[in-house]
C-alpha cells in the first residue's frame, strides 16, 4: 500500500485540504485531484475509481469528498480502513462539514493525516492517540510552569513581608516621636479627612408671638468645601468654651510633624475668629435677605422603590434696619402644581392669591428686625411637596454585599438625577464591630473611617453633569447583608423643587427699594436606604 496524497474536496473539484506523503512532483497531484471530479460518476455505488496509473479511493462527507490517490498496486482493503480512520478526524477538528469549517480547520486536519500515513503506509494508531500526539501535551512543561507559579508566589509574599515590616517600623518611628503618644481612635483608615461640620441652628427669632417660624426651629446643616491638602478635625478645633482646643503643645507638634514626614498635608495656623461660634450662620451684610429652604425626607427601599418622600420648604426674611421694615415682598413660585404655599396667619393672603405679593394685613406695621447673630429670620411662607415618584428622588443609593470565602465584598453605587448639582454629599454606611478599618478597593471621591461609631463615609464635594454615577467598593470580614443598612446620606444643593424666587422688594413709603439678597439651599434632614 503506497498513498500518494490524502485529499478534502468539493463536489466542484475545490481543493480544500490536501496532504503528500511520497515524493511526487506538485504539478502531478494537482492534475491528479483536477481530473478526479471527472471521474466520479452519478449513480454509481462505488467507493473507488481506477485510471491507468492510479486508484481513487473516496467517502461523501456531506456535499464533500474525503479522498486518497494510492497506487493501484495497493491493497484496496487497507486503503479503505486508512479512509474510515480519516473519516472519524474529520468530525474531530471541524465544527461544522462545510467548505467554511474545514478551511478554518485546515492545518490541524493536516497534522492528524500525518499521524495516520507514514511515508505513504498506514500507522496502527486510534483516533484517540492521533488527538494526543497532536496536542503535544508534555509532562515536563507543566512541572517547569508549576515551579515558576511556585517562584511568582513566594516573592509575592516576601514583598508583602517587607512591606509589613516597612509599616511597623514607621508607626513604631512616630510613637517614638511622639512619646508614646497612641493614635487617635476615629483614625483607623490610617488617612487624615476634613471633619463634617453638623451646624444646628435654633433661633427664638422676632416671629410672630411664636418666636420661631412657624413655631418650629430652622435646623441648617452645612458642610465645609476641603481643600485640595485637607485639614484634620483636631487641627480646625474651636476654641476654648465651645469644645476641646488643642493648643501647640509640644504633643501636638510632634504629632504633625510626623504626620509631615509620612507625606500627609497639614494646614497649619487654622484659627477660628473671636467671638464667632462654628454652629452660627455668617451675619447678613445686605440690608433685607430673604432665605429659601427646603428640607427632603426621604427613605428608600434597599431593593428599589420608595417608601417616603416628603419636602418642607420656608421662606424667611431677615431685616437689619427698622427704617427698611415698611416693604412688601413679590415671589414668583415656579408653577408646580404639586406644591400648596401656605402664608403666615399676619400675610395679607388675598394679595399674595392674586399678585403673588407677600404683606402684613397692616400695612402700617413694618416687619421686626432681627439681631446680628438671627439667622432665622421671620417666616413669610411655607409649602410642602409629598410623592411616589421615585424620578423625583435626587439621589438613589445601590448597596451589594456579597460573600466570598472569609470577606465580605461590598459594592456601592449612587445615580444622581440632572435636576440637582449635589454638594458635600456624604453616604454613611454602617459597617460590623471590625478591629481595623476596611480595604477600600474602589472609590470615586473620598472616604473616611469612624472606628467609633463602626461607619464608613464616602463623600463627595460636588456631584454635576461630570459625575453623575459613581461606585465604591471595599471588603470587610464576612457579616450578615443586613448589617449595612440603614445607610444615610448628607448633601446640599443651590436649588429647590419649588423654584421659588424673589422678584421684587416693594417699599411702602415709596423711594428707592433697599437692597436685597436672596439665599436658596435645598439640604437632607433625614435621608435614608433601609
Amino acid at each position: 500500500m503506497v498513498v500518494l496524497a490524502a485529499s478534502i474536496v468539493s463536489k466542484s473539484g475545490k481543493v480544500l485540504v490536501s496532504r503528500q506523503f511520497v515524493e511526487v512532483t506538485r504539478i502531478r497531484i494537482e492534475g491528479l485531484l483536477a481530473a478526479f471530479p471527472k471521474l466520479v460518476g452519478t449513480g454509481k455505488q462505488h467507493t473507488y475509481v481506477e485510471t491507468e496509473n492510479v486508484r481513487y479511493v473516496y467517502q461523501p462527507i456531506e456535499a464533500l469528498y474525503l479522498l486518497l490517490v494510492t497506487n493501484k498496486q495497493s491493497n484496496i482493503l487497507e486503503d479503505l480502513e486508512t479512509l474510515r480512520t480519516l473519516s472519524k478526524l474529520v468530525p474531530e477538528y471541524s465544527f461544522s462539514l462545510d467548505e467554511e469549517g474545514i478551511c478554518r480547520a485546515a492545518f490541524e486536519l493536516i497534522f492528524a493525516f500525518d499521524e495516520v500515513i507514514s511515508l505513504g503506509h498506514k500507522e496502527n494508531v486510534t483516533v484517540a492517540q492521533v488527538k494526543q500526539y497532536c496536542e503535544m501535551e508534555s509532562h515536563e512543561e507543566k512541572l517547569h510552569k508549576l515551579v515558576l507559579q511556585s517562584k511568582i508566589n513566594e516573592t509575592k509574599d516576601v514583598m508583602k513581608r517587607k512591606a509589613s515590616e516597612i509599616d511597623k517600623s514607621k508607626i513604631e518611628k512616630n510613637r517614638g516621636d511622639k512619646g508614646g503618644y497612641s493614635s487617635m481612635p476615629s483614625m483607623g483608615s490610617g488617612r487624615i479627612d476634613g471633619s463634617y461640620a453638623d451646624i444646628s441652628i435654633s433661633s427664638s427669632g422676632s416671629g410672630f408671638g411664636s418666636g420661631s417660624v412657624f413655631g418650629s426651629t430652622t435646623d441648617v446643616e452645612s458642610y465645609p468645601s476641603k481643600s485640595k491638602g485637607r485639614a484634620p478635625s483636631f487641627a480646625t478645633a474651636p476654641s476654648k468654651g465651645l469644645g476641646m482646643k488643642l493648643g501647640k503643645s509640644q504633643k501636638t507638634n510632634q504629632f504633625l510633624e510626623s504626620l509631615k514626614a509620612e507625606g500627609e498635608v497639614i494646614l497649619e495656623d487654622v484659627q477660628p475668629k473671636v467671638g464667632l461660634s462654628k454652629s452660627a450662620a455668617p451675619p447678613p451684610t445686605d440690608p433685607v435677605t430673604l432665605t429659601v429652604e427646603e428640607k427632603l425626607n426621604v427613605t428608600l427601599k434597599r431593593d428599589g422603590g420608595i417608601s417616603n418622600f416628603d419636602v418642607q420648604g420656608t421662606l424667611s426674611l431677615q431685616i437689619l434696619n427698622q427704617e427698611d421694615g415698611l416693604i412688601q415682598v413679590q415671589v414668583e413660585t415656579g408653577g408646580n402644581p404639586g406644591i400648596l404655599f401656605k402664608t403666615h396667619p399676619n400675610m395679607n393672603k388675598e394679595l399674595f392669591a392674586s399678585e403673588n405679593i407677600l404683606g402684613l394685613k397692616d400695612p402700617n406695621r413694618p416687619f421686626p428686625t432681627g439681631q446680628a447673630g438671627d439667622a432665622a429670620g421671620v417666616g413669610l411662607l411655607k409649602w410642602r411637596m409629598q410623592s411616589a415618584d421615585e424620578s423625583m428622588v435626587p439621589l438613589t443609593i445601590n448597596c451589594w454585599p456579597s460573600v466570598s470565602g472569609n470577606e465580605t465584598y461590598v459594592s456601592i453605587e449612587y445615580e444622581a438625577s440632572s435636576m440637582f448639582d449635589l454638594r458635600n454629599v456624604v453616604v454613611s454606611v454602617p459597617l460590623p464591630a471590625l478591629r481595623e478599618a476596611p480595604s477600600v478597593r474602589q472609590i470615586d471621591g473620598e472616604w473616611r473611617y469612624d472606628s467609633r461609631n463602626s461607619v464608613i463615609e464616602w463623600s463627595i464635594l460636588l456631584i454635576d453633569d461630570s459625575n453623575r454615577s459613581g461606585s465604591m467598593e471595599f471588603v470587610v470580614p464576612p457579616a450578615d447583608s443586613s448589617v449595612f443598612f440603614p445607610i444615610s446620606v448628607r448633601f446640599s444643593a443651590t436649588s429647590t423643587y419649588s423654584d421659588l424666587k424673589v422678584a421684587n422688594v416693594i417699599p411702602l413709603r415709596g423711594g428707592a427699594p433697599p437692597r436685597f439678597a436672596q439665599r436658596t439651599q435645598l439640604v437632607t434632614e433625614n435621608y435614608q436606604v433601609v
